[in-house]
This record gives C-alpha cells, structure tokens and sequence, in this order.
C-alpha cells in the first residue's frame, strides 16, 4: 500500500449553485446539437415531417373537396392551414416519445451527474425539433401551391402564416415533454397523445365549417384552442390579416409555454 502525501493546498474550483442564464443557453444550443445529430443519424425521424404532406394533402383535397366546397381549388384554402395544424400536432408529439426513449435507455442518467441545467436536456430537443416543424410546413405549403392553392395573403401571409404554426408546434411540442417526463413507456405515451390529438384536430374548424356542425358540438369547437390556431393561420395565409385570432393564437400559445416548461422541469427532477 502506498501513501500520498500533500504537496500544498490545492484550490479546487467553485461550484456554482445555479447555472447562471448564459451557461443555461449554451447548454441548451449543446442539446439541441445532440439532438441535430441523432437526426442526421436516423434520418426515419424525418418520414412523418415529409410523408404527411404528401399524402394528407392531396388525400383530403381529393375526397372532402367536391362534398365541402364544390371543387378542390375551392376547398383548398379552408383545407391547407388545417393541414398544418394536424401536421404540427402529430410531429410535435414526437417530441415527448423521444424524451421517453432516451429516459429508458438511460441516457439522462448520464446528465444527471453533470453540472448541468435542469431544463437543457428538455429544450434542447425542443428547439433542434422546429427543423421538423419547417420542413413540414414548408411541405405544406408547396403541395397546396401545386394542386392548385394561391394564397390570398402572398409571401409575407404565408410566411407569418408559416412562423405561426411552427411557434404553436414549438409550444405544444412542451405538453408531450412533461408527458414524457411522467409516463413509464413511450408506448404508453404514444397511445395517450394520439387519444388527445385527434379529437382536438377533428372536433375543430381544420376541415369542415363550424357551421355544418350540430349546436353543442359549435360549442366545444368555439373554444377549441386548434380551431384559433387554424382560424389565425387563415387570416394570415388567404388574407394577409392580423387579427383577433391571431392574438387569441400567439396568447394561448404563450400560456401554454408559461404552464407546461415548469411542469416538465419538474417531472424530469423527479426522475432524478
């Protein structure tokens, strides 16, 4: 056995309490280059921003067109932002699974360890995760545009249009990653997120009129938060109009973020 001797005091380098707002972003920017990469790496984390489009789209068109509209061109403008939406829900869901993934294969055990902000490890996903929600947007738009759809609000509409979804993407890419920090199985997570979108999307103004729909149903669709969002992204894209909606849209947006970012922070503490 050997003995080691000191030399002299050493000085050890402080800990820091908290991690200061500047070291929390460089973190932040750190994960979401973590995540860029594990993209890169498994490039089937980009079907559903391409193939929704695609297909979705045209799908829709074809068969709602003539029932809703009288005619594809006619609908398009009713369809396109409801697309949008629908795309952002189920791609922003994904979000949360992967969070859940990499929490059972233990790699935030890992993080756990380091001197690190609570909250990188959560944002950073989220912000690598708008690189999605632009190409899905962008999709979008571009199969619209060959099948027929002129937006009324020309390049500035679409482009706010555009920003907006992938803003409401972003905000609610938050829900699923406090799902994620509290649920026990991606699986598990995946089944309740698809419970909750689609009645959100479907039971809103994306596709049909609020019209058409019976009394107590208008209700719900009222105040459904996705048909703000869509009714916004109208007002956008076909008017080039900031309105109401708009507002309604960026606030509830807002809250959401204000609601859930402590919510997943918290749930991801506890698993510590």
């Amino acid at each position: 056995m050997t003995t080691l001797t000191s030399t002299g005091d050493v000085a050890l380098p402080e800990l820091q309490p908290r991690v200061s707002p500047r070291e929390t972003l460089r973190q932040i920017l750190l994960m979401a280059g973590r995540a860029l990469h594990k993209m890169r790496r498994n490039p089937e984390q980009f079907f559903d921003v391409t193939l929704q489009p695609l297909l979705f789209t045209p799908m829709f068109g074809y068969i709602f067109g003539g029932a809703v509209a009288g005619g594809v061109s006619k609908y398009l403008p009713m369809l396109i932002p409801g697309i949008l939406v629908q795309t952002a829900l189920t791609t922003c869901m994904a979000t949360g699974v992967t969070l859940r993934e990499d929490m059972e294969k233990g790699v935030f055990d890992r993080f756990k360890s380091l001197p690190m902000s609570r909250v990188a490890p959560l944002a950073g996903p989220a912000v690598a995760d708008t690189i999605r929600y632009t190409i899905a947007t962008t999709l979008t738009f571009g199969v619209g545009i060959a099948m027929g759809y002129r937006p009324g609000g020309g390049v500035l509409g679409v482009l706010g249009a555009g920003l907006l979804v992938i803003f409401a993407a972003w905000s609610l890419s938050w829900v699923f990653t406090f799902l994620g920090t509290i649920m026990k199985s991606a699986q598990g997570l995946q089944g309740i997120s698809m419970m909750v979108l689609f009645p959100l999307t479907f039971l809103s103004n994306a596709y049909v009129p609020t019209s058409t729909m019976p009394d107590w149903l208008q209700a719900f669709v009222k105040v459904n938060p996705v048909s703000h969002v869509v009714s916004a992204l109208r007002s956008l894209a076909n008017d080039g109009a900031v309105n109401g909606e708009v507002g309604w849209a960026l606030l509830a947006c807002a809250a959401v973020v204000a609601i859930f970012v402590p919510l997943a922070v918290r749930g991801y503490r506890r698993q510590l």
